[in-house]
């Protein structure tokens, strides 16, 4: 996870690194969700992938399974409590490598098969910036992955919402401010958008897809 120059974040998310790892793990319908988005990454056994903002490292394990012993897998995230929790998860795989560092700015270079980020672009001040970099670390013919939360757009969203505002608020630092000069789920909608709208646009082949009421995004893209 990140957020270019934010102090507050890393010790928001160092502070509560336990309780996301807890939510990573156990949400209902998470661990569905994780595998679906590592078959999005069209990974083979031998291939190359960076998850930007790998947290607690939830990821990373499914990663190792599909590019196997011979592949390289590498978390980026840059909050040091969570990546100690990273750190212990994958400590028995040689091949997999976590990084303290800046998903913006990550300190990777080629060749590189997929990108993968997880819940990290609504964080980001730049979102389609980031996702024009990652496109480019990525070799021909390799995928980037986008999941994120944003505002249902179902016809039964309104109640769904509200309980998404609720988390988005709690889940974002500071928390329980008052009033806010632009909505928490207002801008994370923006950009998630962004994002989402620069991987099409930089990617030849996209797919696309939502789970949990139309709560969380899946965007696939094949970079050319």
């Amino acid at each position: 996870m990140t957020e270019t120059g934010t102090g507050d974040a890393q010790t928001f998310y160092g502070r509560w690194a336990r309780l996301y790892d807890l939510l990573a793990r156990r949400t209902p319908g998470i661990v569905a969700l994780r595998r679906r988005a590592v078959e999005a990454c069209r990974l083979e056994p031998g291939d190359t992938v960076v998850e930007m903002g790998c947290g607690t490292g939830a990821n990373l394990p499914v990663l190792r399974s599909a590019v196997g012993p011979e592949g390289t897998v590498v978390g980026i995230d840059f909050t040091a409590p969570v990546l100690e929790r990273a750190r212990d998860l994958t400590e028995r795989y040689d091949n997999v490598h976590v990084v303290r560092g800046d998903a913006t700015t990550p300190p990777v270079s080629g060749p590189i098969d997929a990108v993968l980020a997880t819940f990290v672009v609504g964080m980001l001040s730049d979102p389609s910036g980031a996702v024009e970099d990652w496109s480019r670390l990525v070799e021909s013919g390799g995928h980037v992955v986008l999941v994120n939360a944003a505002r249902s757009q179902q016809w039964y969203s309104p109640p769904i919402n509200a309980l998404f505002r609720a988390i988005t608020v709690l889940s974002t630092p500071p928390t329980m401010k008052l009033r806010y000069d632009t909505a928490p789920t207002r801008r994370l909608d923006e950009r998630i958008n962004q994002a989402h709208t620069a991987l099409r646009e930089n990617a030849d082949a996209v797919a696309h897809e939502t789970h949990a009421f139309g709560i969380v995004r899946l965007t696939g893209g094949r970079i050319e």
